[in-house]
């Protein structure tokens, strides 16, 4: 029971790592999408776009002693006529905590919706990790499709004999009392659907990617492609760009001219402007 017990543990403790590296890779990359530019040095944009990721809200505002800030929200009481919050305080981990009102700050919203993306995230991570531990057990099907049937008071030699199997030792060392006439073996017959999967992974994968608007070929097609053909598939992910951007945008307007600054915001150069050159340069097609 003790062996069974740490198997499940050990198989729990990868899932969970599974699951963690993909969230945390799609995290990485929603926080690292937008380039702000002007914005004053007392704010950390990699905090702020954080914030925004998972509350799916920030206020920005000016503090006479810190500085400009970008900080958490919390927000309450009366709506505007646009259902904007009147009541905000900002806060941090270490304490600090301000009240504000719309003449003296500005909330900067994650998308159209008001909401955070780290639910979306977690979902794509949750289906990624589902695909990878998938392949996983799928190969480790491969390398023992059987079942062993055997006394019970052989179970632990055969234990022992699976682990050196399991190791990929080249020779198993079995003991000259070992009964091989009362061992029987089961072909699971276990097939082989891991690059089926793969393929599944790789579409969830690039849905993560159109979900936050980075150029990525989310179709699987060998021939070359027309200029036509590779604008309209980027449709989705230049499509997903724009609810998020255009708060961020917004916001940066507002700023500006309350606080007499010029902060901007876009997104970062990626590799389809490098696609839509390749167009420009193979008269009308480019590789898949």
């Amino acid at each position: 029971m003790a062996r069974r017990g740490s198997e499940a543990k050990l198989s729990a403790a990868r899932n969970n790592q599974c699951f963690i590296h993909y969230l945390n890779r799609l995290k990485e990359l929603a926080v690292s999408m937008f380039e702000w530019k002007n914005v004053p040095d007392t704010v950390d944009i990699r905090y702020l776009e954080l914030t925004l990721m998972q509350d799916g809200m920030a206020i920005f505002f000016n503090d006479e002693e810190l500085g400009y800030l970008g900080l958490q929200v919390m927000i309450g009481g009366n709506l505007n006529v646009y259902r904007i919050p009147i009541i905000r305080r900002a806060y941090a981990v270490n304490g600090y905590s301000k009240d504000l009102s719309p003449d003296d700050s500005v909330i900067i919203f994650n998308n159209m919706l008001h909401t955070n993306s780290i639910m979306d995230l977690e979902m794509f991570a949750l289906k990624l990790y589902e695909c990878d531990r998938t392949v996983d057990v799928n190969i480790k099907a491969q390398k023992t499709p059987v079942a062993l049937l055997c006394d019970e008071n052989q179970r632990l030699v055969m234990k022992n004999l699976y682990l050196q199997y399991d190791g990929n030792m080249p020779f198993i060392f079995g003991s000259k009392n070992l009964d091989i006439k009362q061992i029987q073996a089961i072909n699971t017959g276990a097939p082989f659907v891991a690059d089926k999967v793969m393929e599944t992974k790789n579409q969830i994968w690039n849905e993560a990617l159109t979900y936050l608007g980075i150029s990525n070929t989310s179709y699987q097609k060998k021939e070359r492609l027309i200029s036509d053909e590779v604008i309209r598939n980027m449709g989705g992910t230049i499509a997903s760009r724009y609810s998020r951007l255009s708060e961020r945008q917004k916001a940066c307007d507002i700023i500006n001219k309350m606080f007499g600054l010029n902060m901007s915001v876009d997104y970062r150069e990626d590799v389809q402007q490098l696609v839509e050159t390749n167009i420009e340069y193979t008269g009308g097609t480019t590789d898949e």
